[in-house]
């Protein structure tokens, strides 16, 4: 490569990815890591579009085993395209939460999760950050929140996106880069 190209890459913004309007950046630093940006989907329910979602991880992975259990710094950040009450909110953690097998630890990090939930109006965020050693945080609408669980509540919560099954299928297949 010369030295004009890598000036000129060097100069260029970084470059992000679009789903529905709704334009993500391809990086993002959680618990001083910098992560890429694995995917992108859109989470629909009943036709009508929801959230873009983007799934942040270290190294770039189709695997979601290893993008559910790596014990590393990860994002998931929803980005809505219609407003969504509390209720909605908490009412789709909890059901797609409740096809997993919780242990007790789990059952109270949900709730936690669930308190920390608010109203979100078209084009504001709900992120999850997973740290390791520290646990999982919740910014909703800007707002953040404390840490609470570990490992084993960020991997129920990124089953929801990319277990069996997933909260939809197109969904998780855009987050695994497909």
């Amino acid at each position: 490569m010369t030295l004009s190209a890598v000036l000129l890459a060097l100069l260029l913004p970084a470059q992000a990815a679009s789903l529905a309007g709704v334009t993500l950046s391809d990086s993002a630093k959680v618990g001083g890591q910098s992560l890429v940006l694995n995917g992108i989907g859109l989470r629909e329910k009943y036709m009508i579009d929801v959230y873009v979602a983007g799934l942040y991880l270290p190294a770039k992975t189709t695997d979601a085993n290893k993008a559910i259990t790596s014990d590393v710094p990860k994002r998931i950040v929803m980005h809505m395209v219609r407003d969504l009450s509390k209720d909605q909110l908490v009412d789709s953690i909890r059901e797609a939460a409740g096809h997993q097998k919780l242990s007790a630890e789990q059952k109270a990090g949900i709730d936690t999760v669930a308190t920390w939930m608010a109203p979100v109006s078209a084009g504001q965020q709900v992120i999850m950050d997973y740290v390791p050693g520290k646990g999982v945080t919740v910014t909703v609408a800007g707002k953040s929140n404390g840490y609470t669980g570990g490992k084993a509540l960020m991997e129920v919560l990124w089953r929801i996106y990319l277990g069996n099954p997933p909260v939809t299928a197109d969904l998780k297949k855009g987050l695994l880069g497909g």
